[in-house]
């Protein structure tokens, strides 16, 4: 645990130039266009900072056990790496350390067969070769999204995949119209679906949008929260994990260096505004377990060394969460001094109401 500690250290001392160089602030004409719906949070911290290319060498490999522990399991959308081949994305997986990934619709499957896409479409043939990729890796393919999911045909043609690649949640933004559909396929099949916000307007922007999606329909059916999202449309990210408690089946999870700012691009978590440790602070207290895929829509050349910075930060929060937890009460007075405390005189009773009064 204290390695994780001294981990942490380090690794939060990126915040400062992260902040400085990546945080661009808005016109003031932008800021007019619309009503805030929350106040701007304030950065978590602001170190001095270092060299994060030496920083994430040294922590690529050890993932995220605390966090695993605590039933919370982190990977990465293959979004992050829409600029290389889906098994290339498994590969960065691979060596950041961490076991699960996040698919998207469309990604070139792999160098050799550059025609090929990967989505549910894809030839069924190509399925095992798939799996085999992903399990010499030692990755799980745990979701597949965003889809529409707009009517029957398509849906079951989404779930038939999903099942096949052992998929446990489809991450989509489907009518409402639907839900009676969904409700039905989600118990057929044994897999999630879960509600994507793309920042306002998109359909699930707001937290409330999905409650009231969600409201009198299966428990399968919840939130995809995704933190970065919320923040751009000016939707405090804790609130809204707040607000969601029970309905959030999974996490497109993110931070960002500006609120409130459409066009504003990810840092690495717990250096921007994004509330990290707060949030997971309040996941901890709901008993939340599930998947937290990192989107990091940024430095798309060249994110391994940020999304390393980001695990390292996640894991160093869980560890310390893990020790909160495990920490023993304080000892009884008694304990500490091997005297017991002499008994309290018995207080006055209060005085009956005036009704029983004769």
């Amino acid at each position: 645990m204290k390695r994780y500690q001294m981990l942490a250290g380090v690794v939060t001392c990126v915040a400062s130039l992260l902040l400085m160089s990546c945080a661009t602030h808005s016109k003031s004409d932008k800021k007019a266009e619309a009503k805030p719906e929350a106040a701007a949070p304030k950065p978590e911290a602001a170190p001095p900072a270092v060299d994060k290319e030496l920083v994430a060498a040294t922590l690529v490999p050890k993932g995220t056990p605390s966090a695993e522990a605590m039933g919370w399991h982190v990977g990465c959308q293959a979004y992050s790496f829409n600029k290389f081949s889906f098994y290339e994305a498994i590969d960065k997986v691979k060596a950041l350390g961490l076991h699960y990934i996040e698919a998207y619709p469309g990604q070139k499957l792999s160098l050799e067969k550059p025609d090929a896409k990967f989505d549910h479409n894809m030839d069924p043939a190509l399925y095992p070769e798939v799996l085999a990729r992903l399990k010499a890796a030692n990755v799980k393919l745990v979701n597949y999204g965003v889809v529409g999911l707009p009517d029957e045909a398509e849906a079951r043609k989404v779930f038939e995949f999903a099942k096949k690649m052992g998929i446990e949640t489809v991450v989509a933004e489907p009518p409402q119209e639907t839900f009676a559909l969904l409700d039905k396929l989600t118990e057929e099949y044994g897999i999630n679906v879960a509600l994507h916000n793309h920042p306002k307007p998109s359909r699930y922007w707001n937290p409330d949008a999905v409650l009231a999606a969600c409201k009198g329909h299966s428990k399968r059916i919840g939130s995809c929260a995704d933190t970065g999202h919320w923040m751009r449309s000016g939707v405090d990210p804790l609130a809204a994990v707040k607000k969601l408690e029970g309905r959030i089946i999974s996490f497109h999870f993110k931070d960002l260096g500006e609120f409130r700012v459409k066009e504003a691009h990810d840092v690495p978590w717990s250096t921007g505004l994004g509330k990290t440790r707060a949030i997971l602070t309040e996941l901890q207290r709901q008993g939340f377990k599930g998947v937290f895929s990192a989107e990091y829509e940024h430095n798309w050349e060249n994110s391994v060394p940020d999304l390393a910075l980001s695990v390292a930060n996640f894991e160093a929060i869980a560890s310390s969460l893990t020790e909160l937890k495990d920490k023993p009460a304080p000892a009884p007075e008694a304990a500490k001094t091997g005297k017991a405390k002499a008994p309290k005189k018995a207080e006055k009773q209060p005085a009956k109401a005036s009704a029983e009064k004769k």
